[in-house]
């Protein structure tokens, strides 16, 4: 990356970074996607639980892998045969885990983690529940606003992530949402019945926090996940 664009980003990793924590969030900087597994591992406990979210991220910087070394009793929700039931067992059990791990799909300079989900077991266990949760997110996902948080969700990350899931949406057909702008009237949400297979049906702002010290996000100075 040229020297100049680099030094204008980590300027909004900063003030990002800053922003968290003043939320009660903890923030780091972590060059490259390569180093995140290490970074991940010094933080987990072996023997500990671990639960995760769906995400890309997590895939792309190799720590499912991790998980699944066997130092960890991780909870699998990819794990081969689960039913429906099996799965919606390991999201309850998510929510007792040690430590949670999981994307995000925008952080804004203000110093706010904003996620959309189908589900919701993600931005429920984000919430309440694990003792820690540990987030992962490339430095592509850092927005100056919620506006522009919700944006890059029906922009990127909700057309790629249904075109990923194989979903029969509007924005894998045509690579962007229905509902593609954002107003005063849908800050945030579809309009009622837009989108009937939509996988944006939760959406959830994490701001300042009562329990100083759970969250972690991990910022990453390359390009990952969506």
């Amino acid at each position: 990356m040229d020297e100049h664009l680099y030094e204008v980003r980590m300027k909004a990793v900063g003030r990002t970074i800053e922003a968290l924590g003043k939320n009660n969030i903890n923030a780091h900087f972590i060059p490259t996607v390569a180093e995140v597994k290490h970074e991940v591992a010094k933080r987990l406990k072996k023997g500990a639980t671990v639960g995760v979210g769906g995400s890309a991220s997590l895939e792309k910087a190799g720590i499912l892998e991790l998980l699944r070394s066997g130092d960890y009793a991780f909870l699998d929700r990819y794990a081969p045969n689960l039913s429906k039931e099996d799965i919606r067992q390991i999201f309850i059990a998510s929510f007792g885990a040690d430590v949670y791990l999981s994307g995000v799909n925008a952080i804004t300079e203000h110093g706010e983690l904003y996620c959309v989900d189908g589900n919701g077991n993600r931005v429920a266990a984000l919430l309440y529940g694990p003792k820690e949760v540990l987030i992962v997110a490339s430095w592509d996902k850092i927005v100056p606003n919620l506006k522009e948080a919700a944006l890059r969700v029906k922009r990127v990350a909700a057309p790629t992530n249904a075109t990923r899931l194989k979903k029969k949406t509007h924005c894998t057909e045509h690579g962007y949402c229905v509902s593609a702008v954002v107003d005063d009237d849908h800050l945030m949400a579809l309009e009622a019945g837009l989108c009937e297979d939509t996988i944006c049906a939760n959406y959830v702002v994490l701001s300042n926090q009562r329990f100083i010290n759970r969250i972690t996000v991990l910022i990453v100075g390359e390009s990952f996940g969506y």
